[in-house]
């Protein structure tokens, strides 16, 4: 990191005079367009901009940095040279005095950040022994902050964040604090170790997903928060689930509905929709379909509570709800024009969304079941037109679900109707290759 100066990629980018999010756009399509197999989030994008890197990226990244933006990657990171030729990105008509400026301003937020972040660790340090107001609305503002990420950014750009603010939730709560905010306190330990257990599902470890999970419901249940008990229960029934265990999937999303009895916020209709489609993995017609009904119910009921309010992961969207309902339907005989249906409605809501609201691992989700539903009645092209946006994936975005959603379409695509088919047989060779390199391979 560069305290004194702005590093040359925010120069190049604040001269650019385009936003951050058509920035990172057209580095992705440049990646495409050189056949690279890179990918860039906003988050990182504004790390890289300060300087802020505690790993080299990945080479795939710093070859395209270098066609993108026409520096090698350590020339980015660092403050220009004077030698440095001026930014291809920068217009030609950029004259000293604008340039001067454009310095003087980003060495202005430069230190405004750095200033922001030593206050942040001064307030946490100052209040260790005896935790404040404003350490815990500071990690509040965090752990809010993370759970929104959570649905658009890759994992391996903040998996060190979330660890971190979970560090810090410990301890707090392992320290000295007034009595009136220790539950304040095992709130947020709750929701960040929930975010963790999530990651840890995402990347295969169901085990210590299962073990965090087990965490966050002790820390809810010191908080007596009914709906973060609830949560967890979802949790361990979603963990459940992509672990192949749809009986133990049902049985705790079950005991989270009992849980959530008096509740009325979106995770009553979560907890339903995850019921539902547990049951119809086992087969159990009535049952998932009766719980689809329960899911319906609930939504007519809403009312916003305060984990709809943290958002991201701790919401359940209508678009959501449409997902998982399509996952039930895929699995019963005869309704895969059911599924078809609820998976299209999922994807025009997600389609629709601004950018915040938009969750790449449910959008691959649906994908996935739209084209197992596709399969399913013999319509191949549908399958594979459903499916192409997720094997575009990088890497760092295919999750323990997002590969086993695709894993279960080339199972459907082994059918022997299919045996002679052109279009299943280079779709399942694609699945393949695109399963060989998950996100777990990149934090190992």
């Amino acid at each position: 990191m560069h305290d004194d100066q702005p590093t040359l990629l925010a120069i190049i980018i604040t001269a650019s005079e385009r936003t951050q999010e058509e920035v990172v756009d057209g580095y992705v399509r440049c990646a495409r367009e050189h056949g690279e197999d890179a990918a860039l989030s906003l988050r990182t994008l504004r790390r890289w901009m300060v300087g802020d890197v505690q790993t080299q990226p990945r080479p795939a990244q710093r070859r395209v940095a270098r066609l993108y933006w026409g520096h090698p990657m350590h020339e980015l990171l660092a403050p220009p040279r004077r030698e440095t030729a001026a930014p291809q990105q920068i217009e030609p008509a950029v004259v000293p005095d604008r340039a001067e400026a454009l310095l003087s301003t980003m060495t202005l937020e430069r230190q405004i950040t750095m200033s922001a972040r030593r206050a942040a660790r001064f307030t946490s340090y100052a209040e260790t022994h005896n935790v404040g107001t404003e350490a815990i609305e500071q990690l509040r503002h965090d752990v809010v902050g993370l759970a929104n990420a959570y649905l658009r950014e890759p994992l391996t750009a903040i998996m060190g964040d979330l660890i971190e603010l979970q560090d810090v939730a410990f301890g707090f709560l392992e320290g000295k604090q007034k009595p009136a905010h220790t539950r304040d306190l095992y709130v947020l330990a709750s929701v960040v170790t929930g975010m963790v257990a999530k990651a840890s599902q995402d990347l295969g470890r169901f085990h210590d997903a299962m073990t965090l999970a087990r965490t966050m419901y002790v820390c809810a249940d010191n908080a007596d928060h009914l709906g973060l008990r609830a949560w967890a229960r979802n949790l361990q029934s979603l963990i459940a689930y992509w672990a192949g265990r749809p009986h133990e999937a049902a049985r705790y999303a079950h005991s989270g509905s009992e849980i959530a009895v008096s509740l009325s916020g979106s995770i009553t209709t979560w907890l339903a929709s995850s019921e539902a489609r547990a049951w119809a993995q086992l087969g159990a017609v009535d049952e998932a379909q009766a719980a689809l009904v329960r899911a319906a119910g609930h939504r007519e009921r809403l009312q916003v509570d305060d984990l709809d309010e943290i958002g991201g992961l701790f919401a359940f969207s209508q678009a959501k709800q449409h997902y998982y309902a399509a996952g039930t339907y895929v699995y019963l005989n005869g309704l895969h024009g059911d599924a078809a249906r609820e998976a299209t409605q999922a994807l025009e809501l997600y389609g629709s969304a601004d950018a915040e609201s938009r969750a790449f691992a449910d959008e691959a989700g649906t994908r996935a079941e739209l084209a197992l539903a596709r399969i399913h009645e013999g319509q191949l092209d549908g399958a594979r037109d459903a499916l192409d946006p997720v094997l575009d994936y990088g890497p760092e975005l295919r999750i323990g679900g997002i590969v086993a959603s695709v894993g279960r379409v080339h199972t459907a695509l082994r059918d022997r109707r299919y045996k002679d088919s052109t279009i299943a047989c280079g779709l399942r060779d694609e699945i393949e290759s695109f399963s060989q390199r998950p996100a777990a391979a990149l934090t190992a």
